[in-house]
């Protein structure tokens, strides 16, 4: 088990927290499934954690909070969460994606998780900082943690290897992801099953190891059916923007007679890796909702001529800043596009039912052009 937990506001390279010996938990992925109900908000993701955090219903070790990326409401509402949490770390993404940027990021994140191991923190003290921007350190290759004896530090249970083994593992747990997106596109797996797995590769639902074989097992029991489902027919649809906080929206689409084969935002989570500091920086340097829209434009556009869509369903965020893209998308994506707008957690409301079934018949009628 690993002793500390870092929990993120937003996609941090789980790669990173891992090797240094901590737990990642991402606090946005339980919020649709909870009873969250924040007084004062803007967006419910973000408050919703915030608050929780603040009322003690969620006690990290630490908070990485994602201060330069996709997220804007999440620095206003990190600093606020960050009072209340030991220690706290600000991470930035380049707008530009300069790797090398992003590779002094990866390092510092490294210096504040392995602060009490590193050289600097021998020097001085073992204690880390309460509130980090650039950490105590530059990057040392994710070379494993270690303590004052100068032996490797690891999660207590996982001594048998070395840090460099989680790599590894992550690596082959996100090969198993893509198999798995693989069949969900070509009909063969539950889209709704498919993307609450994927969702959860922002953190590895705290266990590397666990989650790869838990990944697997739903691969093999999706791949043994061999045979294409009934949704294989409907009309495709990609699901861009941020994840919907309804945690039914998946089953909301299959009912309206849409098979969603691609989501956005868990896929950037899949692709994203590396088993060195060079590899991840060049990697996670071109997560797309960290960069200019053109940039992710282009992205979308190659992924899901791939795909072979039929149409695009926008969700978007009360008061998030992606709201003023959809009018970009409309002009520069060729596909059919229903944008809705979601609040609070919870189901589905009435009105997005409604707005979904209408846009499957739109494509079951004249959509199907592919």
């Amino acid at each position: 088990m690993y002793r500390k937990t870092a929990a993120m506001t937003a996609l941090v390279p789980p790669e990173v927290i891992y090797t240094c010996g901590w737990r990642a938990m991402d606090i946005n992925n339980g919020i649709p499934a909870s009873l969250a109900h924040p007084r004062s908000k803007l967006c419910a993701w973000t408050a919703s954690w915030r608050e929780a955090i603040v009322k003690g219903q969620i006690r990290p070790d630490a908070l990485i909070v994602v201060a330069g990326g996709d997220c804007h409401n999440a620095l206003a509402d990190g600093q606020v969460a960050a009072r209340k949490v030991p220690a706290a770390h600000f991470f930035f993404y380049p707008f530009d994606g300069d790797a090398g940027y992003l590779k002094e990021q990866i390092g510092a994140l490294e210096g504040f998780l392995c602060g009490e191991g590193s050289e600097e923190g021998r020097a001085g003290h073992s204690e880390m900082p309460r509130t980090s921007v650039r950490g105590r350190s530059r990057y040392r290759a994710l070379k494993p943690c270690r303590s004052r004896r100068g032996e490797e530090r690891r999660p207590k249970g996982e001594e048998s290897g070395p840090d460099k083994r989680v790599l590894s593992c992550i690596s082959e747990a996100k090969k198993l992801g893509m198999e798995l997106d693989r069949a969900r596109s070509d009909g063969k797996a539950d889209p709704e099953g498919t993307f609450k797995t994927l969702i959860s590769f922002s953190d590895l639902e705290g266990s590397p190891p666990g989650f790869k074989e838990k990944v697997k097992r739903m691969l093999d029991a999706e791949t043994r059916k061999g045979r294409r489902q009934e949704r294989a027919e409907w009309p495709r649809v990609a699901l861009i923007g941020v994840p919907p906080i309804y945690r039914d929206f998946h089953r909301t689409c299959a009912e309206a007679g849409l098979h969603v084969v691609f989501d956005e935002l868990p896929f950037e989570f899949l692709r994203l890796g590396g088993k060195n500091i060079d590899e991840l920086a060049r990697n996670y340097s071109t997560y797309t909702f960290a960069r200019p829209v053109d940039f992710r434009l282009d992205f979308l556009k190659r992924e899901l001529a791939k795909r072979r869509i039929d149409g695009i369903v926008h969700y978007t965020q009360f008061t998030c800043h992606h709201i003023l893209e959809d009018g970009l998308f409309r002009q520069e994506l060729d596909w059919p596009m229903l944008t809705v707008q979601g609040d609070m957690p919870g189901e589905t409301p009435a009105q997005i039912r409604l707005r979904l079934e209408a846009f499957g018949e739109l494509l079951g009628s004249d959509g199907r052009t592919k």
